[in-house]
């Protein structure tokens, strides 16, 4: 990876290095005191402060302060970015058609602008997913508890697929809720939702359910000791414990932390 970094530039001289990285598809970071405006789907103004720019070959645009992991102003891939420098200011503006979105970001001074030549084309390998954690039980039904025969996964149901459907020693119905991190209450009352829907599939076998998840919390072990409902405390990636699955009628988390966990990502709007 080839790299060129200018330290405290004048406008000019952060112009042709900018200029000459967009053009060639390098990824750009730019650090100084600036000011940012979107105009778009909304509007908005960010008024002078220092700031980290990072900007991508593929479009993408990103404002960074000294603070959280997420940017306070961005804009998607597939954005065209162009450099000026007017009024004693240098500026990045970066713009896409559809929607139609513009995000300036004016410099009053740089202290540092850097353009990489990148080279990565490896595809990102996700373990510890519901997946992983699936097989894991396919592989090895017992981490469910002693007898436990997997038949269907995905199996569809009035309240939507379930992630494993079986049957236990007894050959009585088990559904099986896989969650890849610690979680609360609303696994419980999803994995409820699922028993209730097979209990009219199949009237008087009294269907069990068993939710399989690292940990659970207070919330969560006391709502599913409450409703009947089992636990298997499981890692996707065989992290768990010893190894060995636990009882399946165990309730219980760590600490005593009653948030939970959200595997969603949320976003800001563009620009915003």
């Amino acid at each position: 990876m080839s790299v060129t970094t200018l330290h405290r530039p004048t406008h000019r001289d952060a112009l042709g290095l900018l200029e000459t990285a967009f053009g060639g598809g390098r990824l750009v970071t730019v650090f100084g005191r600036c000011t940012v405006e979107y105009d778009g789907r909304a509007s908005s103004s960010l008024g002078p402060g220092d700031r980290l720019i990072i900007c991508k070959p593929d479009g993408t645009i990103l404002v960074h302060t000294d603070e959280k992991r997420k940017p306070v102003n961005w804009q998607p891939p597939g954005c065209t970015h162009r450099v000026s420098v007017r009024e004693g200011r240098l500026r990045i503006r970066s713009e896409r058609s559809a929607p139609e979105e513009r995000l300036d970001v004016d410099f009053e001074r740089i202290e540092q602008v850097s353009a990489y030549e990148v080279t990565d084309r490896s595809d990102l390998t996700l373990t510890g997913s519901e997946e992983d954690l699936r097989q894991r039980i396919l592989d090895d039904p017992a981490l469910i508890e002693p007898g436990f025969v997997p038949v269907a996964t995905e199996r569809e149901t009035t309240a939507g697929p379930v992630d494993v459907f079986g049957a236990d020693a007894d050959d009585r119905p088990v559904v099986v809720e896989l969650k890849r991190r610690r979680v609360g209450p609303s696994a419980a009352s999803q994995l409820q939702r699922y028993v209730d829907a097979l209990d009219e599939e199949f009237p008087g076998e009294y269907v069990r359910g068993i939710l399989v998840a690292p940990s659970v919390t207070d919330r969560a072990a006391a709502l599913l000791e409450e409703r009947g409902l089992g636990f298997v405390a499981l890692d996707p990636v065989g992290e768990d414990g010893d190894g060995s699955g636990s009882d399946s009628n165990r309730s219980g988390g760590s600490g005593g932390d009653d948030s939970e966990s959200d595997d969603s990502e949320s976003g800001t709007v563009d620009g915003a």
